[in-house]
């Protein structure tokens, strides 16, 4: 995150940029079917997050729930955070064996930018479960992990 104007640019250091998506993370987003907080509240780095997201309306995904282990490295957020499913999911982005989302198949991931955040990756994989390529393909049993 960038604050400024006038062409002069404040780069917001890593651990207050965190805490501002943590609070934003824990407040609920949008409609509620997309949330996030952290693992572990004694991580001074805030590396490890947990992600939700309830399955779009009149997809196969409609009603599950899905949770979602993120991680943010120190390089966060210049780089972005590693994605993994833990609940079973098929998606053309996702690894079946691992639950991975792949950079290279999620544009978000493949073409990050520093002002993105947690929030946009999750979003956008809701939206990505309701894309023609995904919202009818046979899912896994509900209840199942990676």
């Amino acid at each position: 995150m960038t604050l400024g104007s006038s062409g002069s640019s404040v780069v917001v250091p890593r651990n207050f940029g965190l805490l501002e998506e943590l609070e934003k993370g824990e407040k609920g987003i949008g409609d509620g079917t997309v949330s996030y907080g952290m693992d572990d509240g004694d991580d001074i780095y805030m590396r490890s997050w947990t992600g939700t997201i309830i399955g779009p309306y009149n997809t196969v995904h409609e009603g599950r729930i899905y949770q979602l282990k993120l991680f943010c490295d120190k390089d966060y957020p210049e780089k972005p955070p590693s994605v993994r499913f833990h609940s079973r999911i098929n998606m053309t982005c996702v690894n079946h064996e691992t639950g991975v989302v792949e950079s290279k198949k999620f544009g978000l991931l493949a073409n990050w930018q520093r002002r993105f955040t947690m929030e946009d990756i999750l979003t956008q994989l809701k939206k990505e479960m309701a894309a023609s390529h995904n919202r009818k393909l046979v899912q896994p049993p509900e209840g199942t992990h990676y």
